[in-house]
């Protein structure tokens, strides 16, 4: 079973989390939230692809 959470925001994109240099990963987040405290969920599991 899931976990729910409640989080209070302003807006909510969707996005997929790419592979970055050895072993990270980051996602992107849209220009006008630089300076913004932001929030990552994961709603799905790993594909473990690498």
């Amino acid at each position: 079973m899931e976990d729910r959470y409640e989080i209070k925001g302003e807006e909510i994109v969707g996005r997929e989390v790419k592979p970055s240099g050895n072993g990270g990963a980051h996602v992107t987040a849209p220009k006008d939230w630089v300076g913004a405290d932001v929030k990552l969920v994961r709603t799905s599991p790993p594909t473990g692809d690498e």
